[in-house]
């Protein structure tokens, strides 16, 4: 997946092998200490690889935020997989985990993923400069989410 230009266009672009070992190496230290974050996705059907999803902490503008986010290999693109991963994630997020409130970080012209989150309820709320990559961030609270 980190290999693949197209689908590494909106979420960081090629990772090279040693971008893609410290990638792995920080989210299962993020999983040693939080007990959550990335998860692989396969196809329920083949077992192939479809992509992977993840809920993490992140830090936006000196506040410790909870990011929801996904990404997914071109043969899975336009089956609805982001909006169901993006829900199950927000789920977890504020069932098992208690959060009262869940962000999505996106690029300014990624379009698809900016319909996803607002389908899922997060409303965009401000742009920030993250790793020093413009960045727009959405956010919902569980409060909304009961309503």
């Amino acid at each position: 997946m980190h290999q693949d230009a197209l689908v590494m266009k909106e979420i960081g672009g090629v990772r090279t092998p040693a971008q893609t070992a410290t990638y792995i190496t920080v989210n299962l230290e993020h999983w040693t200490k939080h007990n959550f974050g990335l998860w692989i996705l396969k196809d329920a059907a083949t077992g192939e690889m479809a992509g992977r999803a993840v809920l993490r902490h992140l830090t936006v503008d000196g506040a410790d935020e909870v990011e929801v986010g996904y990404g997914f290999y071109r043969p899975f693109w336009g089956r609805g997989l982001a909006t169901e991963v993006t829900l199950a994630c927000l789920g977890f997020g504020f069932g098992e985990l208690g959060l009262d409130s869940i962000v999505g970080v996106t690029s300014p012209t990624n379009l698809a993923s900016h319909h996803v989150l607002r389908k899922c309820g997060l409303a965009f709320e401000k742009i920030f400069d993250r790793d020093d990559v413009r960045s727009y961030l959405f956010r919902v609270r569980h409060s909304k989410v009961l309503r």
